[in-house]
């Protein structure tokens, strides 16, 4: 097996996101690889203690072209959207949803009594998929296997396939791999990838070297682009890790991105803007 060795790594960095959430956010188009990440295109995370920081929340607003997914580690995120859908993700609860053809939702942190944590991943549609029909699809806590593989270490598999644990989301169009996982101190996760897709980790907790022998430990809050290869090997630092792993097939589309639209040409951006302005963005359900 070809081990992948990391060809980026870097912090999140602080920014201000929906009516004024405080977050960091990990991938986005401002850093200038959208390439790199196909078919992934954002990765956020709102951590804190102090309520203030969030519950500002993200209201009303549209989305076009993509699926996003919502994985709450800790707290309760209050949603709506134009299909009538409305409930509470809480903790370790995921929400999948598609925008398609074009969703209007919104998503409001309540406050939490303690530390606050959940992330987003925006997945791109392709061309053929962009103007497909929105759907929503809750996932909760107790519906996603906990695989127990070596010793010390554990893997949450929200979406793919873990030592014949699989994720309970498996109609997602890209059909990506979503795994938390936690290493334990003298722990080694191993894990198989498909040579052609795209891999890159997040780290939620801890420190680890994501490649044997590297003597870069990756700590908290840092995203991990992995190069070439056919799977993945991490060793915890003294006080172990969890992190976030995503794999996924590249799409190599144009991107056309403006906010929470994204498209293949700009013609088809400026449409979508249009649609929203005159009313007529939504094609199934109705405008909340």
């Amino acid at each position: 097996m070809s081990i992948r060795r990391p060809e980026l790594i870097f912090p999140s960095e602080p920014t201000l996101e929906g009516a004024g959430v405080h977050l960091r956010r990990g991938v986005g188009h401002d850093r200038g690889l959208i390439e790199r990440f196909d078919p992934f295109l954002l990765l956020d995370d709102i951590h804190s203690k102090n309520p203030e920081n969030y519950r500002a929340g993200f209201p009303w607003h549209p989305h076009r072209g993509i699926e996003t997914v919502t994985y709450v580690l800790r707290g309760e995120v209050d949603h709506g959207d134009s299909l009538g859908n409305r409930g509470a993700i809480g903790s370790g609860d995921v929400q999948w949803m598609t925008a398609g053809s074009g969703i209007v939702h919104q998503e409001m942190p309540q406050r939490w009594d303690g530390d606050m944590r959940g992330l987003q991943l925006w997945v791109n549609l392709p061309a053929s998929h962009k103007m497909m029909s929105p759907r929503y699809r809750d996932v909760a806590a107790a519906t996603i296997p906990e695989c127990r593989m070596a010793e010390g270490v554990t893997v949450k598999v929200i979406a793919g396939r873990v030592n014949g644990c699989e994720g309970p989301v498996t109609d997602i169009v890209r059909s990506p791999t979503y795994l938390d996982v936690t290493v334990s101190a003298g722990g080694t996760f191993t894990h198989p990838t498909v040579a052609s897709h795209t891999v890159f980790a997040y780290v939620l907790e801890g420190a680890a070297t994501f490649v044997p022998g590297d003597p870069r430990s990756v700590s908290a809050d840092h995203v991990v682009l992995y190069g070439n290869g056919d799977s993945v090997a991490v060793a915890p630092g003294a006080d172990g890790v969890r992190f976030l792993l995503f794999s996924g097939e590249p799409l190599r589309e144009p991107v056309a991105w403006r906010g929470p639209i994204v498209m293949n040409t700009e013609a088809e951006l400026e449409r979508a803007f249009v649609e929203y302005r005159d009313g007529t963005f939504i094609k199934e359900g109705r405008h909340p």
